[in-house]
């Protein structure tokens, strides 16, 4: 079957033909007519099987026969769990849609939000957003939801992985009831289909393939190492085997971090994507890759599902991850689009139970590669496995698969397909201890006339300046200031605030053998009323 059989219009054959496609895939050939009819999609695939134009090309028509979007307003709405997967999808928006009198954007965090809020302005017909920057527009008025006709979630096991449930239901609560809704996913858990019965209203299921599965274009093989040898059978494999390209992954950004740096050492260019790198870098270093002008890309599961290069040869599991889908996304970033590929997993014996799962996911074992000089000194039956925390966990994991909860985050704040990269929530960094707020200070010492300061000088106190400091101790910072005063030589560096604390210590416990003690039978001055104590230097 070709393209014109499925019903499209010229102006989108023209734009398929001239990226070179011919024939749909299975899931465009079942999906697309569908979609032009109206009906409810949940559509099962695996990884580079063509997920995105099954959508986009009917989306494009369906839209292109019907009005524009008013001011702030969208027709239709594509919801991505991670920034670089709504990159992608909004390039094959353009794409196909360039002789479309269609407009579209794309918005996710991580970048400021003023200029997707100019964006937004005027309409568009199309906006695909992460689900954290769309609740922030949302909240300040930059887009209206009263004319979305059309939902698709791209990836929905991955948003449910990394916790934006909540916002989905936030999300679909705020749409109108009358709509079509696509839900697109390389596998569907059992949570995946629980949420499709509450959103999809008589869905069409289509799968053309087992879920969960990898295709069968992958060559997958495997090497047992020892853990700290890792990274040598890594450099050995690049340089004995001529690789041009390969993307690696990581289980932590900081091992993708390292990893970066020992690659580098040795002569071989690389570079990491994940979490904690700058959106910016994160769209350069892409497009290098996928310009060729890199050689290796250490990322971690937070890039796995949008990351997609034509003819990329080698996926390399450095560390396995702790969810046996998660495996799936990381070798389907090779072997797409008709084309072969090969994925390669080094495991250590503390990984044994992770590939047992995976080979249980995928219901035949990996074959394995014994490499002189390489093999691996430990028991790899009787290794202890690592320790997880639960999906996600395993000391700082790609991953955090916990729903997030507590209010959305402004725009500055949120960075969409970063939360599960181990970050903490706002109200863990509210509450973890702060260094300027938990310093031992220096005891206060009180007199009849005053508070005596750093320098045995008195520094007169004034009831206003408690009150002040009551108000800017609603953040929890100024509050142990003003319970805990220390001289203004302790604000800066660590070194100088502690010389300082020092000092201050000193020079009141000195200040303390004028006063009289407790234990002398004199009466005691009824204390003040908790006041602030500001410090003087001579």
């Amino acid at each position: 079957m070709s393209f014109e059989n499925l019903g499209l219009c010229p102006a989108l054959l023209k734009a398929v033909l001239e990226q070179e496609y011919t024939e749909p895939t299975p899931i465009q050939e079942q999906a697309i007519p569908l979609i032009l009819k109206g009906h409810d999609i949940m559509a099962s695939a695996q990884t580079g099987t063509g997920k995105t134009a099954g959508f986009t090309l009917p989306l494009l028509q369906r839209l292109s026969e019907g009005p524009r979007a008013g001011a702030n307003q969208t027709r239709a709405l594509v919801l991505t769990p991670t920034r670089e997967l709504a990159a992608q999808v909004h390039d094959s928006i353009e794409t196909y849609g360039k002789y479309l009198n269609l407009r579209s954007t794309v918005v996710f965090g991580g970048v400021k939000i003023n200029p997707q809020m100019l964006k937004l302005r005027g309409g568009v017909e199309i906006l695909v957003a992460t689900p954290g920057r769309l609740l922030d527009l949302f909240q300040q008025n930059a887009i209206k939801f009263d004319q979305i006709n059309t939902l698709i979630l791209d990836e929905a096991d991955r948003m449910l992985d990394m916790g934006f449930i909540n916002d989905i239901k936030k999300i679909l609560g705020k749409l109108p009831k009358q709509r079509q809704n696509l839900m697109f996913s390389a596998t569907f858990s059992p949570e995946i289909q629980g949420l499709a019965r509450g959103l999809l209203n008589d869905p069409v299921q289509i799968s053309v393939a087992p879920m969960n599965t990898a295709t069968e274009l992958v060559e997958q093989n495997l090497y047992i190492v020892d853990k700290g040898r890792k990274t040598e059978l890594l450099k050995h494999l690049i340089k004995s085997q001529d690789w041009y390209q390969a993307l690696v992954f990581s289980r932590t950004k900081h091992g993708a971090n390292k990893l970066v740096k020992q690659l580098e050492d040795d002569g071989i260019h690389a570079a990491a994507i994940h979490g904690n790198k700058s959106q910016a870098h994160r769209t350069k270093v892409l497009e290098r890759f996928k310009e060729g002008k890199l050689q290796i890309l250490v990322a971690t599961d937070i890039a796995a599902r949008g990351i997609d290069i034509d003819q990329l040869p080698q996926v390399v599991n450095y560390d396995l991850p702790n969810v046996p889908e998660d495996y799936v996304h990381r070798i389907g970033r090779t072997g797409r689009a008709g084309t072969t590929g090969h994925a390669i997993s080094l495991v250590c014996g503390e990984e044994n139970k992770m590939l047992k799962d995976i080979e249980r996911l995928l219901k035949r074992p990996i074959e394995r590669i014994e490499l002189e000089g390489f093999k691996s000194s430990e028991n790899f039956a009787t290794a202890k496995p690592l320790v997880q925390g639960g999906r996600g966990a395993g000391g700082g994991n790609g991953q955090s698969r916990a729903p997030r909860s507590g209010a959305p985050r402004n725009g500055s704040q949120r960075g969409d397909g970063q939360r599960g990269e181990g970050q903490r929530s706002d109200a863990q960094r509210s509450s973890a201890p702060r260094s300027d707020s938990h310093r031992n200070e220096a005891p206060r010492s009180t007199t009849s006339s005053g508070n005596r300061g750093t320098y045995g000088e008195i520094t007169p106190v004034r009831a206003a300046d408690n009150r002040g400091s009551q108000r800017r101790g609603a953040d929890g910072r100024g509050a142990s200031r003003s319970a805990s005063p220390r001289p203004y030589g302790d604000r800066g560096n660590a070194g100088a605030g502690a010389e300082n604390r020092s000092r201050a210590t000193s020079y009141s416990t000195a200040s303390r053998s004028d006063s009289r003690p407790a234990s002398s039978g004199q009466p005691q001055r009824k204390p003040a009323p908790t006041t602030t104590v500001l410090y003087r230097s001579s």
